[in-house]
């Protein structure tokens, strides 16, 4: 645990160290920041987050496979791989020490948005509900980590960055637009399985402010293979 919390912080610690890491955050904060003054601030409206979870769940499909496309594809790209793979180091530790990092750069992005609700507390006559607000940051927490989980997988089966981002979301858009539509076109002896593993409609709940927490074990249980994935990667790279 000691190695995997390591190599957690020797990943969030770089990506801080490239202006990639800073300018994802610096866009993704100023377009929610302008989402939140344009659609939340209006006078005589509801004191609701509901229009900004919204956006920024949209904004976090480049802003993911951003922080996640050079997890593995630059060790690839500059042979910095070798020494972590030969090392008594397994394969688990090595991409849960990688997505925990990420994991951190994620939620150190999503922090600064917690302003935004207090300052809607402050400017309300009627301050907003606590159980909306919280569902809608598991709506953008819970998907984020699987979006990193996916994004972890496509940087570990390529060493170029580009290919990284391109791979995760287009796997990202074709999730989401499958589980929006696939339930509505199948045969209708399909549509209940499909809507069971769509989620698109748990993003949804979140954002109405439902907080189910088999939404949450559908999210960690789907983060956990495209992980598993990740790890065989290596342990073919540490074979060949």
């Amino acid at each position: 645990m000691n190695v995997t919390l390591a190599i957690a912080r020797r990943e969030w610690a770089s990506l801080f160290r490239l202006p990639v890491g800073w300018v994802t955050v610096a866009l993704f904060l100023m377009l929610c920041g302008s989402v939140f003054a344009l659609a939340v601030l209006n006078p005589g409206m509801a004191a609701s987050q509901r229009a900004f979870f919204g956006a920024a769940g949209w904004l976090l499909l480049p802003v993911v496979p951003a922080i996640s496309m050079r997890l593995f594809s630059e060790e690839l790209r500059s042979g910095t791989i070798e020494p972590l793979i030969t090392s008594p180091v397994r394969e688990g530790s090595i991409v849960l020490g990688k997505y925990l990092g990420a994991a951190a750069m994620l939620a150190c992005m999503l922090a600064p948005t917690l302003l935004y609700s207090l300052v809607l507390w402050r400017v309300s006559a009627r301050p907003p509900e606590l159980g909306p607000l919280m569902a809608g940051y598991l709506s953008l927490l819970l998907p984020g980590l699987f979006y990193l989980s996916l994004g972890t997988k496509c940087s570990a089966f390529t060493a170029n960055q580009t290919l990284a981002f391109l791979a995760t979301l287009f796997i990202l858009l074709l999730l989401l637009l499958g589980s929006a539509l696939l339930p509505n076109l199948a045969p209708l002896t399909w549509r209940p399985t499909l809507a069971y593993l769509s989620f698109d409609a748990r993003i949804q709940d979140f954002a109405k402010g439902v907080i189910d927490p088999r939404h949450a074990v559908y999210f960690v249980g789907a983060s956990i293979p495209p992980l598993l994935l990740a790890g065989v990667a290596l342990r073919a790279r540490r074979l060949a």
